[in-house]
């Protein structure tokens, strides 16, 4: 039987459009995305790749602003939408925005099943507001079902006392095949993409938005703290922009010997670049729902030192196989972890094969077939 499912998320985002292109092509599924935006300017650089879009959709008028820490977005139209589109089943993006509320609202006056695409883990260091967190406890207990990434977000509902029977997993995935392909293209023609990017012989990789929050200054920390000897061999990129490059600059002038390069914001098809050629990820973040540069590091063959504080922690990555774990914040945790990859390159290649075998089972297919049962089982129950 295929169902109607409309799809209500915030933005174009680049990563997504595979995501939902095989949910798309999924036999039970009849798909319908309604965007909250195009993009959002304040946060991303990404370019939007509409070509790519494979399924049926719509972008909403809105209006945004950045209220201190949070980000207020107000759209028109939604109920048209809605109705026009006709949903058995609606999956919500997220509960920040007044738009998941009036959806929700919607729904329940229509009887029609409401699933939260739910990526909270009790990992994550932030700490809301009072207010924020009761609305969020509000809105969850009033959404039929669930669908989580991972192991850490499954925990969190629990937490939350919602039923093991209304979580569902569709695990988080990239495009796998984009990712794993590009990179065997970069490395069959390493000398001169090194050249052409200015990049190091070998070097750890960082790539993310540069905030406090992702744990940047304790990377430069750890990465200033490694033996003089060993940062002679091994540079570390920083792939990315945000409100903290100019301190992290002004930081890494310091740091003698040793080189540290920022390279800036990189679209998706040069990220394959900056992957193919390092020797580890590292995302020592302290506020990750999950974690996506893991993903396509993964696909690229790479060997990760990850934060326990990342959503994606507690399924990407198993220690001493494909990476390593560390505590957030902790820069003695992590320049053990560093000295302890680039004093053994032999490891990291074993480590980065690993990563490519295990990242397979993340795929775009397994997501779409992951949000199809939780449809199928969310509107049998109501028929």
């Amino acid at each position: 039987m295929t169902r109607r499912l409309v799809l209500l998320t915030e933005i174009i985002s680049p990563y997504r459009i595979p995501l939902f292109n095989a949910l798309a092509r999924h036999e039970s599924i009849d798909l319908h995305v309604i965007f909250l935006a195009e993009t959002d300017p304040n946060l991303r650089q990404w370019q939007v790749y509409k070509e790519e879009i494979k399924f049926s959709y719509e972008v909403l008028p809105s209006w945004r602003r950045r209220l201190g820490r949070y980000n207020v977005l107000l759209n028109r139209g939604l109920g048209r939408a809605l109705a026009a589109a006709s949903p058995e089943v609606i999956l919500c993006g997220g509960y920040s925005y007044i738009a998941s509320w009036q959806a929700l609202l919607w729904a329940r006056s229509r009887s029609i099943p409401f699933l939260l695409w739910s990526e909270s883990n009790r990992q994550d260091l932030r700490r809301g507001h009072a207010l924020v967190e009761f609305l969020k406890a509000e809105f969850v207990h009033r959404c039929d079902g669930f669908v989580v990434p991972g192991r850490s977000a499954r925990e969190y509902l629990r937490a939350q006392k919602i039923k093991e029977t209304s979580i569902f997993t569709a695990p988080n995935a990239v495009d796998n095949d984009f990712f794993g392909s590009a990179a065997a293209i970069v490395r069959w023609e390493a000398c001169a993409r090194r050249r052409e990017l200015g990049l190091p012989d070998h070097y750890f990789l960082f790539v993310g938005r540069l905030v406090p929050e992702k744990g940047v200054f304790e990377l430069l920390s750890a990465y200033a703290k490694l033996d003089e000897a060993l940062r002679q061999q091994v540079g570390l990129v920083v792939v990315g922009d945000g409100a903290s490059r100019r301190r992290l600059e002004e930081q890494s002038a310091s740091i003698t010997p040793g080189r540290v390069r920022f390279s800036g914001f990189a679209q998706r098809e040069r990220l394959a670049e900056y992957y193919a050629l390092a020797q580890v990820l590292i995302l020592p973040t302290y506020t990750d729902t999950w974690g996506l540069v893991v993903n396509e590091a993964m696909a690229c063959g790479l060997s990760v030192i990850l934060s326990r504080a990342a959503g994606c922690a507690a399924d990407l990555v198993k220690e001493h196989w494909n990476g390593l774990l560390i505590p957030p914040k902790d820069v003695a945790a992590l320049t053990e972890a560093m000295t302890s990859l680039a004093n053994h390159p032999e490891l990291c290649v074993t480590m980065g094969a690993n990563a490519v075998q295990y990242i397979s089972h993340y795929s775009p297919a397994e997501w779409a077939t992951g949000i199809a049962r939780a449809v199928e089982i969310t509107a049998g129950a109501r028929a």
